[in-house]
């Protein structure tokens, strides 16, 4: 079809000959990679189109404007149909669409937030998208509570898949979003009914739709590749209060397909170049012409533009007048901008439990950073995230205002649901056992992947919570937190190391990992910080030796004041000077120049060791083959505190005796 033939449609066939274009565009750019998802996208394009195309309010000349609808493409292998809306929008070059899942571009195999404009979230390992939205959906609730509906009023959309659905993760964040109310939450499932393997019915039967009435959202079901059936679906959703909706697609995978309609093998894999060409013959698209799409076709999606920049500029009005409000003016900044206010923290060089001292932070930073919240997966007590709860109240669907937010034992779908809020701009934090860490690692990697500044919090962080038994006592998970990139692992020695570390967590851009002892930890950081010392440098020298340098032990956490004591024993037992280094973050310590940290850890001094209640696994790039590692490299004990200690070894005479060595 050429653009003079486009010109001359009735607005129906218009719109359904842009869609066509739009396949086109996905058959070409899984195909010119080589790689992708074709069939997905095809029968997921009729929801997307129309709601990008009627329904999505954003500003078409800036992607991040904070009024701005959130769309999550949950089903994020069906990525070069969100790439192609983005090139319809104007946040794409075609040529990034030629690039496809290449080196460099901003198009890759699946949509990655901090690289390509209009990309809402990293989505791609099913169910942590649709996890997200939800927590964008409950943050968008929370700044309109303080806002405004004026100034914040948008919907969050999603596209989601059959694996998305099946993964447990997803079905505990909608449990929450259905609790929580999120009516402005809108879902589209497209219930093609096809998987990589083959049929949906091989592995599932469940009621998706009793499923979601039980968990409290409102259900619609359409032929989900009707466009005027799809329209009025989301109208509908957008009238419904009190219940997020799901609208049940019931759509044919590859749809439109010269041959391989309802195909398992259009799932991962590029259509075969002569399908290709029966289905543009189909569609009324040259086959002679990758990536074919008529200005005339681009200016008819175009064509709201004006519209949305009107939008735009009423919201600014409106916001400008409120700006007029002192305060509605720090609220904005803080919700918007993401300003951190000025926080009166309390002094905690004291003996206490770090996870005591996080407590305390987290309560005074309540009554000045309204931008902030987050909670606990059932763990409050214990967490000492019971303060905070008592100050900002519990977020209900009465009271959005509430920012201590009641995740149940789900910690997956809490570190995705943080994500979520953290990506909408509120500073969000989820607490639980640090030994439950592996259970939401993959919503970590991602926060790191997508270098954002969500704060997973971890108490209980060694063996020494004791009776508990090793079940609960985490012995590989800091080492194995380290080996995420981007992810800042932070391990105070003591309550006023906490406040630094909080402090410093809250102003991150990227994710943080704080952990925290269940057992009080004596004050040993106070001179260093209080002769300007600085937490972002990551390790630093805390005691200086006596004499010549001879030895030098580095340790974090509660086994800082173990290797101050042990120092003081080896000076007298060895003769030579040891020095102290605590490293309450390593990734930051790496960052520093090479100067600071030989001046830290001077090369010439080979005799060293580590001390950490955890495995030893990670520190020989510090301590050299030749050092020792001091630490547990076994299963825990149910047993107390005190014994433990004896039974790993991390007492003063038995430390002090391993390291004779040395």
């Amino acid at each position: 079809m050429s653009a003079a033939d486009f010109s001359s449609l009735s607005e129906p066939q218009k719109e359904q000959q842009l869609t066509n274009y739009i396949k086109g565009l996905i058959m070409d750019g899984v195909r010119n990679a080589n790689s992708g998802h074709t069939g997905g996208a095809f029968s997921s394009v009729d929801f997307a189109y129309t709601l990008f195309q009627k329904h999505l309010n954003y500003d078409p000349d800036d992607c991040r404007w904070y009024n701005r609808d959130r769309f999550v493409l949950s089903a994020g292998h069906e990525s070069m149909l969100l790439y192609s809306l983005l090139h319809l929008q104007g946040y794409l070059d075609m040529d990034e669409l030629k690039r496809f899942r290449q080196l460099g571009s901003k198009t890759p195999g699946h949509p990655e937030s901090h690289l390509t404009p209009g990309v809402e979230a990293t989505t791609g390992p099913l169910g942590q998208g649709i996890s997200m939205a939800v927590g964008m959906a409950l943050a968008s609730n929370i700044a309109a509570a303080y806002l405004g509906e004026k100034v914040v009023n948008n919907y969050t959309y999603v596209i989601c898949g059959d694996g998305d659905i099946q993964e447990p993760v997803a079905l505990g964040s909608c449990q929450l979003a259905g609790h929580y109310g999120l009516d402005r939450l809108i879902v589209f499932y497209d219930f093609n009914k096809i998987q990589i393997s083959g049929e949906v019915s091989r592995n599932d039967s469940t009621d998706i739709a009793q499923m979601f009435r039980a968990f409290q959202w409102n259900v619609l079901e359409i032929d989900g590749n009707d466009q005027m059936a799809i329209d009025q679906a989301i109208r509908q959703a957008k009238s419904n209060s009190g219940r997020p909706t799901i609208i049940i697609g019931h759509t044919i995978m590859a749809r439109g397909c010269a041959t391989m309609e309802g195909s398992e093998e259009t799932h991962g894999s590029p259509l075969p170049h002569e399908e290709i060409a029966a289905t543009k013959e189909k569609l009324g698209l040259p086959a002679d012409q990758a990536f074919f799409l008529p200005t005339e076709a681009l200016e008819f999606f175009r064509r709201r533009f004006d519209a949305l920049r009107q939008g735009r500029k009423s919201w600014e009005q409106e916001v400008q007048q409120a700006s007029g409000n002192a305060q509605f003016a720090s609220l904005f900044d803080q919700f918007a901008r993401g300003v951190v206010p000025a926080i009166n923290f309390p002094d905690l060089n004291q003996k206490m439990a770090t996870r005591k001292a996080f407590g305390k932070l987290l309560e005074a930073a309540a009554d000045s950073f309204v931008a902030f919240a987050g909670g606990s997966a059932d763990l409050e007590p214990s967490n000492n995230t019971t303060g905070f709860m008592d100050k900002v109240g519990d977020y209900t669907r009465e009271n959005h205002r509430g920012r201590s937010i009641p995740f149940g034992v789900r910690e997956f779908p809490m570190g995705a649901i943080t994500n979520g809020m953290q990506l909408f701009g509120i500073k969000s934090f989820g607490a639980t056992f640090l030994s439950f860490a592996d259970y939401q690692r993959a919503a970590i990697r991602l926060a790191a992947l997508q270098q954002i500044g969500t704060m997973f919090i971890y108490t209980h962080d060694s063996i020494y919570l004791g009776e508990d038994g090793p079940t609960h006592q985490p012995v590989e998970h800091i080492p194995s937190l380290r080996l995420i990139p981007n992810l800042l692992v932070l391990r105070p020695a003591d309550g006023g190391e906490t406040a630094q570390a909080f402090q410093f967590a809250l102003q991150s851009q990227r994710p943080t990992a704080l952990c925290l002892t269940r057992q009080d930890l004596e004050p040993v950081t106070a001179t260093y910080y209080g002769s300007g010392g600085d937490f972002a440098r990551g390790g630093y020298v805390l005691r200086r030796e006596n004499g010549t340098l001879g030895i030098i032990l580095i340790a974090t956490g509660s086994e800082v004041k173990l290797a101050l004591d042990v120092a003081a024993e080896l000076e007298k037992s060895k003769g030579c000077g040891v020095r102290v280094v605590n490293m309450p973050c390593c990734e930051l310590f790496d960052e520093q120049p090479a100067s600071y940290r030989d001046e830290v850890l001077p090369p010439a001094v080979a005799r060293r060791a580590s001390i950490e209640a955890a495995s030893t696994s990670g520190w020989y790039k510090y301590i050299g083959l030749q050092g020792v590692a001091i630490g547990v490299d076994t299963f825990g004990e149910s047993a107390p505190a005190k014994d433990l200690e004896k039974h790993f070894g991390l007492t003063t005479e038995m430390v002090v005796k391993t390291l004779e060595s040395l």
